[in-house]
């Protein structure tokens, strides 16, 4: 097709992917292409406006490698990430909500028995947790892998202390017990902002948005017959509650913290949480 311009561009590139033999990947990518060039149509992007969106994305993906995902973050402070979740992860009444994943887990975390310290070293008040896995008649579910990953007192994730190395701490993979129960000491979560030397914390400070997340622990949880469930638990008082920089927050996940000024479980403050997550079955 010749004489291509603003008017016919748009239906002309669509027309290309006509022969693409995945009918899923031509709607998606048909629909991708008619909203971003509807985008551009709407805010008449200039020409040099267009090469500063390269120069970001390109930026985006240099940040990128082992033990960092700029897209995620950015997928996450857009609202991509969450509104993925919603439109995927719905679950029958009863069941534990899921939440984003962030860009912080590892497939190397250690495994650890029940009663383990997963902090490891990693400053902070000592919390003692204990997690009971159910189905949606309460019964426990035994054998259930419980993913757990969390920043230390200072806000940052093993993986951004180059000082570690490959050192895992403030994390770990334990299994349920026939009662569908498992507990570990950790520390206690606190508010932290996501990265801002990269392309994405630049974007915050350009559209005048804080970085701050509130406090949480995450939680990936796995067993046989039962959905994945990718989720947080949110620490109340928190000031971020309301305005969490990647919209994860959900009412049901925020747990209940119980600070000890001491006792059976440490001569010092230390706080407890229980809590239950109730897996939906397989579809």
């Amino acid at each position: 097709m010749r004489n291509i311009d603003q008017d016919n561009i748009t239906e002309a590139v669509v027309a290309r992917f006509a022969d693409c033999e995945d009918p899923r990947l031509r709607q998606v990518l048909s629909a991708l292409v008619r909203h971003l060039h509807d985008f551009v149509r709407e805010v008449g992007l200039t020409e040099a406006e267009w090469m500063q969106g390269i120069r970001f994305l390109t930026a985006t993906g240099q940040m990128c490698d082992d033990k960092r995902q700029e897209f995620i973050l950015l997928s996450d402070t857009l609202g991509v990430s969450m509104l993925t979740v919603a439109l995927n992860q719905a679950r029958p009444p009863g069941a534990t909500e899921a939440t984003v994943f962030g860009p912080f887990h590892v497939d190397d975390a250690p495994r650890l028995p029940a009663g383990s310290d997963l902090a490891a070293g990693a400053p902070g008040e000592p919390l003692f947790v204990d997690v009971e896995v159910v189905d949606l008649d309460g019964r426990p579910v035994a054998g259930a892998e419980v993913d757990v990953w969390q920043a230390d007192e200072e806000g940052l994730y093993d993986v951004q202390r180059p000082e570690l190395g490959q050192t895992r701490r403030a994390r770990g993979v334990l299994v349920t017990d026939d009662a569908g129960r498992t507990h570990f000491r950790s520390i206690v979560p606190v508010a932290y902002p996501v990265p801002t030397d990269g392309p994405v914390g630049q974007l915050l400070v350009a559209t005048g948005r804080h970085p701050w997340r509130p406090a949480h622990i995450h939680f990936l949880i796995r067993a046989p017959g039962f959905r994945t469930l990718i989720t947080h638990i949110f620490r109340d008082p928190d000031p971020y509650l309301d305005s969490d920089v990647v919209f994860g927050v959900r009412s049901s996940l925020i747990g209940r913290f119980v600070h000890h000024d001491s006792g059976p479980l440490a001569d010092r403050p230390y706080s407890t949480l229980a809590q239950r997550f109730v897996l939906a079955p397989q579809a």
